[in-house]
């Protein structure tokens, strides 16, 4: 028998890699001989590196960027086993969960971190970058990025903003491209993100994102005037348009930003790194396939890792089943891209850190039951 595990991490429990590794334990003990192959996933958030670098062979970089905030932070990213790939998750510069609850203002954040990594991705001499862009603090339309690889933005009495963050896009006047780092236009960047908002309007990186990084619906308006004044100013001075881009508005605005001023390509996230997987390759062949998630929820269904797992496994007519940390309003839909079976990992009633403090031994638990399950519909009662 051959089962393959391909499970995102659970976010602040476990790396997809450890996930994929508890499940493996659980499988092994209900079935001693099935051959497992473990495939850690990842749709562009958290994990999107170390799904990589497992998969391809590759190798973790750390350089010191600035935080969303400009403190010093170490952040990792990574080669591929090709040698010209580069993987970056913004988030390990320009993270959430970099910055306590009090510190999180969109107003004062910046990517000026993820410019950095950028950077030190093309002094590899690489030949693509993938910028995951999950999990960001910051609501800057990437200016702080784009300054850090040498894009000027200018005031209204012709000076330098030389911090370009959230609060400051009101003030730009002018986009200066010039100064750009000219190794740019020698890499393709493939953005990996999994929402579709565009840049502006309720739907946009402002009044969405905005409170989900602390701001407050005062400063979630200022951050909606400064977008759109950008996109405007992007549109004139560098004749793109991407206010109603799909995906512009994912990470603050930073997939817009990396359109505008790299000139990327936004990819659904969860695709992009199921092609560079090989996923489809290696799922041939099998007769299982278990997929997991911190949360399974309506969203799990809208490019998510489980759904893109889930449909490449149909369309093999590999049946699914996907574990979950918690279960929650309209994981239903996942049946409907083929998913055979869904369970929640929980064994009772548990306090949130209790869950995720044990979330190792209750996926093992819950994988061996799922195996025991399989066998018995095989009619192996053993």
């Amino acid at each position: 028998m051959k089962i393959l595990v391909a499970p995102d991490s659970l976010k602040e429990s476990l790396c997809a890699l450890d996930a994929a590794r508890a499940i493996e334990k659980g499988v092994a003990t209900a079935i001693p001989g099935a051959e497992v192959l473990l495939v850690p996933f990842a749709d562009g958030g958290e994990g999107t590196v170390a799904a990589m670098l497992e998969a391809t062979g590759g190798q973790p970089r750390t350089c010191q960027a600035p935080g969303p905030l400009g403190d010093p932070v170490e952040a990792q990213w990574g080669v591929c086993g090709d040698g010209e790939t580069a993987v970056i998750e913004m988030a390990a510069a320009s993270g959430l969960e970099l910055l306590d609850a009090p510190d999180r203002n969109p107003l004062r954040t910046s990517t000026r971190g993820t410019g950095v990594l950028i950077r030190h991705a093309l002094d590899e001499g690489v030949k693509r970058i993938i910028v995951g862009i999950g999990g960001s603090a910051t609501v800057d339309g990437g200016a702080g990025m784009a300054h850090a690889l040498g894009v000027r933005f200018l005031d209204e009495n012709g000076r330098p903003i030389e911090d370009p963050c959230g609060g400051r896009l009101v003030d730009i006047r002018a986009i200066e491209t010039g100064g750009l780092d000219p190794r740019v236009s020698d890499v393709e960047v493939v953005v990996a993100c999994d929402v579709t908002n565009p840049l502006l309007g309720p739907e946009g990186a402002a009044r969405v994102y905005g409170p989900q990084k602390g701001a407050t619906p005062g400063q979630v308006e200022a951050l909606e005037d400064g977008m759109r004044n950008l996109s405007e100013r992007i549109l004139r001075d560098l004749d793109k348009d991407v206010s109603e881009l799909a995906g512009a508005g994912a990470a603050g605005g930073l997939g817009a930003g990396l359109v505008a001023f790299l000139g990327a390509r936004l990819e659904n996230g969860a695709q992009t790194i199921a092609r560079h997987l090989r996923l489809r390759q290696r799922m041939s062949g099998c007769d299982l396939v278990i997929t997991a998630e911190g949360r399974l929820d309506a969203q799990s269904a809208y490019g998510k890792a489980p759904a893109r797992v889930a449909s490449v496994a149909h369309s093999l007519g590999i049946p699914v089943v996907a574990l979950g940390g918690a279960l929650k309003e309209g994981f239903e839909a996942l049946y409907e891209l083929g998913v055979s079976a869904v369970f929640c990992i929980a064994d009772g009633p548990l306090a949130s850190g209790e869950a995720m403090g044990r979330a190792s031994e209750l996926l093992e638990r819950t994988a061996e039951s799922v195996a025991r399950l399989w066998l018995a519909s095989k009619g192996d009662l053993k």
